[in-house]
């Protein structure tokens, strides 16, 4: 009846009311994302204690990571020197996920963020991180052909702390063309299904698209060992992987020295991670070797040591599933 009586004053109401909502929940966020911030930080100076690790599951902790990277990216940080602390991760998606946004607020690191949704990057431009930070989002689709100008473009060159692969596709292509930047520390998301007894990637494809490859999404990336021989010929040692067997680290050799014997294990480790999807989009919740069956016929690069680069179809490369993989320690 009132809106009848008076229209004006009721859609005023209804305005204030909306707004003290958004207000409210905004300042929930906020409050919430301090909280966040204040937890990773204690778990920070905790891992700072530790002079030697078992292996780098030992120094995990997550705040935006995918999983332990946030810890592992920390401890790192703190054994290696490092001058120039720029950071550079494509692949964010909006960047509520990510392996440089708690470097970012914690120890306020400069930093270039690029993803192929333009959506994305126009919302973390949107946010008080933005402004807060020196922080620099860019849409772009990475490919092997652009990956150097989009670095430079940005003003990214040289020596820099960190570099973080993430594009569910190409990521062996695109970190085997960079040369605009020599990072120290490099992490790089490896596809586990493709065991660790050959180095194989997918066939380069400027528009790879993970789930336009093959419905089940199992199809991207590389093998832990393709990252491991790419990174020794660029001059890397590798330290281990994340314990859900999702991330690759990496270290320059010249920064290496300051990590001898502070790391006993240096492990690369399987997934158990079930993502797999039918052809409608769905989970499907397919584990172990399964996931291999979902993509058999699908080939892959071969860049094994000793031997010509060849594809071939993925049951040729691993006839008997259950010997992809084993627990390596360097």
């Amino acid at each position: 009846m009132e809106f009848l009586q008076n229209p004006i004053r009721t859609l005023k109401k209804i305005y204030a009311t909306l707004n003290r909502i958004n207000h409210d929940a905004s300042f929930i966020r906020q409050a919430s994302e301090r909280d966040l911030l204040l937890s990773g930080r204690r778990a920070s100076w905790d891992i700072r204690n530790k002079k030697t690790i078992e292996s780098l599951g030992e120094v995990e902790f997550r705040v935006y990571s995918q999983g332990g990277e946030d810890g592992i990216i920390d401890w790192l940080i703190e054994n290696i020197p490092i001058k120039n602390t720029t950071f550079v991760e494509f692949g964010v998606e909006n960047y509520t996920e990510s392996n440089t946004r708690f470097l970012l607020q914690n120890r306020n690191w400069r930093g270039l963020i690029m993803d192929g949704n333009p959506e994305h990057m126009k919302s973390v431009a949107g946010e008080d991180i933005y402004w807060r930070h020196d922080l620099t989002a860019v849409p772009a689709f990475i490919t092997r052909e652009n990956i150097n100008e989009l670095l430079t473009n940005a003003g990214i060159r040289g020596d820099i702390g960190l570099l973080s692969v993430d594009i569910d596709g190409n990521d062996y292509w695109a970190l085997d063309a960079i040369t605009a930047i020599s990072p120290r520390i490099i992490v790089c998301e490896y596809n586990a299904i493709f065991g660790d007894l050959r180095a194989v990637t997918i066939p380069y494809q400027p528009d790879f698209q993970r789930l336009s490859a093959h419905c089940s999404g199992q199809y991207y990336g590389a093998s832990i060992k393709a990252f491991q021989l790419l990174m020794t010929q660029k001059g890397y040692e590798f330290v281990g992987t994340s314990t859900s067997g999702i991330n690759a680290f990496f270290v320059r050799n010249d920064c290496f020295t300051a990590l001898d014997g502070k790391i006993i294990a240096r492990e690369a480790l399987p997934s158990r991670h079930r993502d797999s999807r039918d052809e409608a989009g769905r989970l499907t919740f397919v584990r172990g070797e399964g996931r291999a069956h979902l993509i058999k016929d699908l080939r892959v690069v071969i860049l094994d040591e000793g031997e010509d680069q060849r594809t071939a179809p993925i049951e040729s490369v691993y006839p008997l599933y259950s010997a992809a993989w084993r627990r390596i320690i360097q």
